[in-house]
């Protein structure tokens, strides 16, 4: 498990390295500015080789966060991620692990029929029942979240998992009105609060790609500040005396700036952006699709923004933006070959835009 220590001293050895703010607090220790992702890949041998290579490689740098999620890569990034934490002459309790639950994992290789392979996998054994399924692929009723939880402490190879999402509950919007979604969600944080009174896990939030960056009018949308209220009450349900939610997940970068951009939700004095609500309610932010899925490395930032970040590279620039955000505590970055690693950590040595130059951004 992440620890106060750990982090710090981590901080310590690496900090020289790097630009002002790319440590930043998280709970009384801090992480890294820059994460790993473990997303894009194919589900090969070869590319567990090069993901554990470019993972243990990163830990070793100066980047403290791994993201992964139990369906990723049918299973594999996960456990790529556990071999590398053990491979890495790294603290294990300088690192935070985050991973997620929702999606129905397929085990190694995509099975010839998906949908047969899932009935068989999870319907008939119990693990899931038909009617909480949603496209066929997406569960978070508690029962099932439970079940997945247990198979990623497996795959990772972990006592204690520092951060666990609930993985695109919008998913379920399709099926499900957003009270029912609301209501499954308390439901499943309680369990949630559970297992974090038993010690595995840390901390638990949301991970999103459409439900904190859409207006409210959007059929994706969600309140944060409802989720936030489901979780403070889902903390009471499990007798726990504060939420363990901590964190939320949504992409963020300079085409998809919407988390900023777009004040759909409410808080004390009207109506903000997701951000600024996150920041106000003191939760961590995590930005995915830090690159745009590789676009803007090779397309370059649009010259005006360009011109304002700070970076070699058109990467860099891209990673030193989306962490400039205000309220983010880290930006994920795709790394699943070692090439990708030195790169990625160098955007790390460059500042981040300060307040005033991010606002002029959007002016």
């Amino acid at each position: 498990m992440v620890t106060r220590d750990a982090t710090w001293a981590y901080r310590d050895e690496f900090g020289d390295e790097f630009a002002r703010t790319y440590f930043r607090r998280f709970g009384e220790g801090v992480v890294s500015s820059v994460g790993v992702g473990t997303y894009l890949g194919d589900p090969t041998d070869e590319a567990d080789d090069a993901y554990r290579e470019a993972i243990v490689e990163a830990l070793e740098s100066g980047v403290s966060v791994v993201d992964t999620a139990i369906n990723y890569r049918n299973q594999r990034s996960e456990r790529v991620v556990g071999e590398a934490l053990r491979e890495a002459d790294t603290d294990r309790e300088a690192v935070l692990v985050a991973t997620k639950g929702g999606f129905v994992p397929f085990d190694r290789e995509r099975p010839a029929n998906p949908g047969q392979w899932i009935r068989e996998a999870y319907v008939d054994t119990g693990i899931v029942d038909a009617d909480d399924l949603v496209a066929g692929q997406h569960c978070i009723a508690p029962d099932y979240v439970d079940d997945q939880l247990d198979r990623s402490l497996e795959n990772l190879d972990l006592e204690t998992i520092d951060l666990y999402y609930v993985h695109n509950p919008e998913t379920q919007l399709a099926d499900r009105s957003p009270e029912d979604v609301y209501d499954q969600l308390e439901d499943t944080f309680t369990r949630l609060e559970e297992r974090a009174a038993e010690g595995d896990i840390r901390q638990y939030g949301v991970a999103t790609w459409e439900a904190l960056r859409v207006p409210a009018e959007d059929d994706s949308y969600l309140s944060l500040a409802e989720i936030v209220s489901r979780a403070r009450e889902a903390a009471k349900r499990a007798n726990n005396a504060a939420t363990h939610f901590r964190a939320v997940q949504l992409p963020f970068n300079v085409v998809m700036a919407d988390a900023f951009t777009v004040e759909a939700q409410e808080g004390a004095e009207g109506a903000q952006s997701t951000l600024w609500f996150a920041h106000d309610a003191g939760l961590n932010v995590f930005t995915s699709a830090s690159l745009a899925q590789g676009k803007l490395a090779r397309a370059g930032l649009p010259e005006e923004v360009a011109d304002r970040v700070e970076g070699e590279t058109s990467a860099q620039q891209a990673i030193n933006f989306a962490r400039s955000a205000p309220g983010v505590t880290c930006s994920l970055v795709g790394m699943g070959s070692p090439d990708h690693v030195a790169e990625n950590v160098a955007a790390g040595t460059h500042p981040p835009l300060g307040a005033d130059a991010f606002d002029a951004v959007f002016e």
